[in-house]
C-alpha cells in the first residue's frame, strides 16, 4: 500500500524539516530508516477485522510540526529528579537516555504504522523515574488534537520507571475541530526491576479522526502494571495494548472498556506474553455495543517454553445494546509449557435479567436500572481510574453515550 496524499521524502528532506528544531542526527537517522520501510512493511495483524482501507498512513501537506501537550504540575517530580518533558526537548538535554529508549519496547521495523509513528513523529514525551522513587500524586498529561485544519497527530510517549519505584501516569486524549485527520500513538513503558506501574487512559477522539494506538510494556523481575485503559471514542479504532513478562514473577492486568456508538467499528488485541517463570498475565476486557457499531475484542494469553509455574486468564465480555450492533469476544490461549495455570471466558449477550428485575422491583425505572447495570459491569476499569477530572470526565462521557443509545434503540423501536 502506497503512502498518498504525502511529498517525497528523502534524507535532505528530514533534515531541512528537523533541523527547524534542532533535532539530533541520531533522530534524524532513526526517522528516515523509518520511513524507508513504510512501503515495505505490512500493517498490524488484527484477527476478524478488517481495516487496510483506513487512511492510518495518508495526510495531505505533512509537516513535521510538533505540537505541545499539557503535563500537570507535580511538585514530587523535581523533588526526585524525575525527567518529564516534551520527548524532542529531553532528546536534546537527554540524548543518550532517549536514544537508548526510544523504540526499545515497540520497534519500528516490526509493522507499517509503527514505522510511520517514528518516521513522521510531532508530539511525545519522555518521562524517567530514577530508582527507588515513589511518586504518590498521578502524573497527568493531556493530549489534544487540533482538527480545525489538517493537521495529524503522530504521538509517542516513553515511560522509563527505574528499580523498586512507583508511579501511576494518566492519559487524556481528545480532539478539537471536526476536520478529517489521523491519529497514530505509541506509548512504551520500561518496567525496570521491582517497579510498580498503573497506566490509565481516557480516549475521546472526535469522529472524523481515524485513530490506531500501540501501547506496550516490558516487565524485568518483579516488576508490576496495571493498564486501565477507556475507550470513549467516537472514532473508528485500532490498535494493540501489549505487556511483555520477561522477568521472573513479574505482573500485568490488562484492563480496558469500550463504549460503541453509531456506525463506528473499534478493534483492540490485548495481548499479555509470559516468558519469565512464576509471572501472572491477567486480562479483563469489557465492551457496550450501542446503535450500528461494531467491536472486536481479542484476548491472547500466552505462556512460552521456560516460563513454568506462570498463570495466565483473561474474561472478555461483550453487552449487546442494540439488535443492529456486532460484537465479537475472541479468547485465545498458547502455551508451550507445563505446570502453568491459564484459562479463559468469553461472552456476548444482553444486559443480566435477574439485575434488572431486581432494581426494577425496588421501583427504579427501566432505563436507569440499565444504565446501572452497565456501570457495573464496567467497573473493573471505572473503579480503578483515580478520582479527578479525568475520572469525571469518563463518567460523564459514558452517562451521555448511553443515555444517546437507549434514546436511539426505543426511537427505532416505534
Amino acid at each position: 500500500m502506497k503512502i498518498r496524499g504525502i511529498k517525497m521524502f528523502s534524507k535532505t528532506t528530514f533534515q531541512e524539516l528537523s533541523s527547524k528544531y534542532n533535532e539530533p542526527d541520531w533522530l534524524i537517522n532513526e526517522r528516515l530508516e523509518a520511513f524507508n520501510l513504510i512501503e515495505k512493511l505490512l500493517l498490524p495483524k488484527m484477527q476478524q477485522f478488517k481495516y487496510s482501507d483506513w487512511p492510518l498512513t495518508v495526510n495531505n501537506d505533512f509537516a513535521l510540526e510538533q505540537s505541545a501537550l499539557k503535563i500537570s504540575d507535580n511538585s514530587e517530580l523535581e523533588e526526585n529528579k524525575v525527567i518529564c518533558q516534551d520527548i524532542f526537548e529531553a532528546s536534546k538535554q537527554y540524548p543518550e537516555l532517549v536514544q537508548k529508549y526510544l523504540n526499545s519496547v515497540s520497534h519500528f521495523n516490526e509493522d507499517k504504522l509503527l514505522a510511520y509513528n517514528t518516521a513522521f513523529m510531532n508530539n511525545g514525551l519522555f518521562l524517567y523515574i530514577p530508582d527507588n522513587v515513589e511518586i504518590q500524586e498521578p502524573i497527568e498529561i493531556e493530549l489534544v488534537q487540533n482538527s480545525m485544519s489538517k493537521s495529524a497527530l503522530i504521538s509517542h510517549i516513553v515511560i522509563v520507571v527505574g528499580k523498586n519505584s512507583k508511579a501511576k501516569f494518566i492519559q487524556h486524549l481528545s480532539t478539537v475541530g471536526h476536520e478529517k485527520n489521523l491519529a497514530n500513538l505509541v506509548v512504551e513503558v520500561q518496567a525496570v526491576a521491582g517497579s510498580n506501574v498503573e497506566f490509565s487512559s481516557l480516549d475521546e477522539m472526535e469522529e472524523n479522526t481515524t485513530l490506531y494506538f500501540n501501547r506496550r510494556a516490558n516487565l524485568a523481575r518483579d516488576a508490576h502494571i496495571e493498564w486501565n485503559v477507556a475507550f470513549m471514542n467516537d472514532c473508528n479504532t485500532v490498535g494493540d495494548l501489549a505487556s511483555e513478562l520477561l522477568g521472573e514473577g513479574s505482573y500485568a492486568y490488562s484492563k480496558a472498556i469500550a463504549i460503541t456508538t453509531g456506525n463506528q467499528k473499534v478493534a483492540v488485541n490485548n495481548r499479555v506474553i509470559n516468558r519469565g517463570p512464576h509471572s501472572t498475565g491477567l486480562i479483563n476486557q469489557r465492551g457496550v455495543l450501542l446503535e450500528d457499531s461494531r467491536l472486536i475484542f481479542n484476548g491472547i494469553g500466552q505462556i512460552v517454553h521456560g516460563a513454568h509455574g506462570s498463570k495466565a486468564d483473561q474474561q472478555n465480555r461483550v453487552l449487546m445494546m442494540s439488535d443492529t450492533a456486532q460484537g465479537d469476544a475472541n479468547p485465545l490461549l498458547l502455551i508451550d509449557e507445563n505446570d502453568v495455570i491459564a484459562a479463559h471466558a468469553a461472552s456476548v449477550g444482553p444486559v443480566d435479567p435477574i439485575q434488572m428485575n431486581y432494581l426494577m422491583s425496588r421501583g427504579i425505572p427501566y432505563a436507569q436500572a440499565e444504565r446501572m447495570v452497565i456501570h457495573g459491569f464496567l467497573d473493573p476499569v471505572l473503579g480503578a481510574i483515580p478520582k479527578g477530572k479525568v475520572k469525571d470526565r469518563m463518567l460523564a462521557i459514558l452517562e451521555r453515550k448511553l443515555i444517546n443509545g437507549q434514546r436511539s434503540y426505543y426511537k427505532n423501536k416505534k
